[in-house]
C-alpha cells in the first residue's frame, strides 16, 4: 500500500494514533492511582556522603584500610521486573566490599574521594581526559561514577558529574536550559545536540503528535534530508546513535513525563536493534537503580519488524544471515523477565529466529530510495503497525 502525505498532514486520518494516545493517558491515570494506593515512589534510604566520609576517616584513625560497600549492579539476581517501571533494583540487593589497600580498588577510592569532595560540575569525559593513563578508558570512569551513584542512591547530577552526550533531537520542540539559553529544535538540515543537563530543562513547548526514536544516526540524518519532520508535522525525532547515552534516555523520559504523547522506535530488525529498543523501554541491568528516571514502558516498536520483511516482500539480497553471536543474543533475550508480558515482541523474535535472517532499516531502499519516509512510516502510523 502506498501513502504519500501532503505538506500539511491531515491528522483526522490518524485515528489509531489518537486512540493509542487516549489509551496511554488512561494507563497513566491508573498507574498514578496504584502508586498512591501502594505508596511506591521508587528507591529510598539514601546513604549520605557525610556518613561515607566519616566511615573512611574513622577507619584511617584506627589504622585500618577504608572499605566501600558497592551494589552488584550487573547481577540479574538484584533485578525485578515491573511492567509499569521496567527493570528495577530490588530492596534487598547483594553487595561487594572493596578495600583501599587492594591495588585493583585503589582507583575507585581515588575517584570516589574526588566525587565526595567535589563542589563543581564536571563532565565524565573531562575526568577521564584529566589523566587518561590513570583511568585507561572512559568506561572505567563511568563504572566508578555509577557505582557511587548507586551506593548513595542519588543521580549523577547530585554528585556534580554530568554525562557526555552523543544523542541528537529535532522537530517541533523548544525549551529553556538551566542557564537560561532558549533552544529551538525546529527540524532542519541539522539537529540539536541533547543537553548534558537534562534535569535542568524547563519551559518545554511542543505540539508534537508523537516522538520517533531512531536507532542510527545515518537513518536519522536521512529522515532530516527527506524533510520528514515537516511532511509529518508536528513530531519530534531523537537518536541515541546506537546504544543510547544516559542523557538521551533522560530526555526521552522527561519528554514522556512532560508531554504524554506516543513514543515509537525505529530500529533494525536484528537482535542488537531489539536490545536498544528494550533499553529505552525497560532499562538496563547496570542502571536499574535509576529506572524511575530512565525507562518508558509505554514505548512501542514501530519498525523495522521481522514480520515486515515478508509482508513487504523485501529482496533476499537485502537481508543478512544471523551470525552465531546474533542467535545467542536472540536466545538470551527471549529469557528476559519482560518477555512474559510482551507476546507480540516474542513472536517477532521467533519469526527472526526461524528465518535465520536480519535486516537493517536501509533494506527498505530496495523498494524505493524514499520508501521509509514516503510510505513506510506514514502507513505504519496511520494503520497502527506497531507492537
Amino acid at each position: 500500500m502506498s501513502l504519500s502525505l501532503p505538506r500539511e498532514t491531515d491528522w483526522s486520518a490518524f485515528t489509531l494514533l489518537d486512540h493509542h494516545r487516549i489509551s496511554l493517558l488512561r494507563s497513566i491515570k491508573e498507574a498514578a492511582r496504584e502508586e498512591t494506593r501502594t505508596g511506591e515512589t521508587g528507591p529510598s534510604d539514601n546513604i549520605s556522603i557525610e556518613n561515607v566520609i566519616q566511615d573512611i576517616v574513622t577507619s584511617l584513625a584506627r589504622n585500618k584500610a577504608p572499605v566501600l560497600t558497592l551494589v552488584n549492579r550487573s547481577d540479574w539476581g538484584n533485578i525485578q521486573f515491573k511492567d509499569s517501571v521496567g527493570l528495577q533494583m530490588i530492596s534487598h540487593y547483594t553487595t561487594r566490599k572493596i578495600k583501599s589497600d587492594c591495588p585493583k580498588s585503589a582507583l575507585k577510592f581515588v575517584l570516589s574521594f574526588f566525587i565526595f569532595t567535589n563542589t563543581m560540575f564536571y563532565l565524565d569525559r573531562d575526568i577521564y581526559y584529566s589523566d587518561t593513563l590513570l583511568f585507561g578508558s572512559q568506561s572505567v570512569v563511568d563504572n566508578i561514577v555509577n557505582d557511587i551513584s548507586c551506593m548513595l542512591k542519588i543521580p549523577r547530577r547530585s554528585l556534580h558529574i554530568l554525562s557526555t552526550t552523543k544523542g541528537c533531537i529535532a522537530g517541533n520542540l523548544s525549551y529553556t536550559e538551566e542557564d537560561g539559553m532558549k533552544v529551538n529544535c525546529t527540524c532542519s538540515a541539522t539537529a540539536v545536540v541533547v543537553p548534558s543537563n537534562v534535569q535542568g530543562i524547563r519551559n518545554v513547548i511542543t505540539d508534537a503528535k508523537f516522538i520517533l526514536i531512531v536507532e542510527k544516526d545515518a537513518t536519522f540524518q536521512r529522515l532530516l534530508d527527506d524533510d520528514f519532520c515537516n511532511k509529518l508535522s508536528p513530531c519530534i525525532m531523537i537518536t541515541g546513535k546506537g546504544v543510547p547515552d544516559l542523557n538521551t534516555r533522560l530526555l526521552v523520559r522527561k519528554l514522556w513525563d512532560t508531554c504524554h504523547i506516543p513514543i515509537f522506535t525505529l530500529m533494525d530488525a536484528d537482535p542488537h536493534g531489539i536490545e536498544i529498543m528494550c533499553i529505552y523501554k525497560y532499562g538496563s541491568v547496570s542502571m536499574s537503580f535509576e529506572a524511575h528516571h530512565l525507562t518508558v514502558p509505554a514505548i512501542r516498536w514501530l519498525g523495522l519488524l521481522p514480520s515486515d520483511i515478508e509482508r513487504l516482500n523485501i529482496r533476499k539480497d537485502a537481508l543478512i544471515p544471523l551470525t552465531k553471536q546474533d542467535r545467542n543474543k536472540l536466545a538470551s533475550m527471549q529469557k528476559r523477565p519482560y518477555m512474559a508480558c510482551q507476546p507480540m515482541l516474542k513472536k517477532e523474535m521467533e519469526i527472526m529466529a526461524a528465518s535465520k535472517m536480519k535486516a537493517e532499516i536501509q533494506a527498505l531502499t530496495s523498494l524505493s530510495s524514499d520508501y521509509l519516509s514516503r510510505v513506510y512510516l506514514p502507513s505504519k502510523l496511520q494503520f497502527g503497525g506497531w507492537i
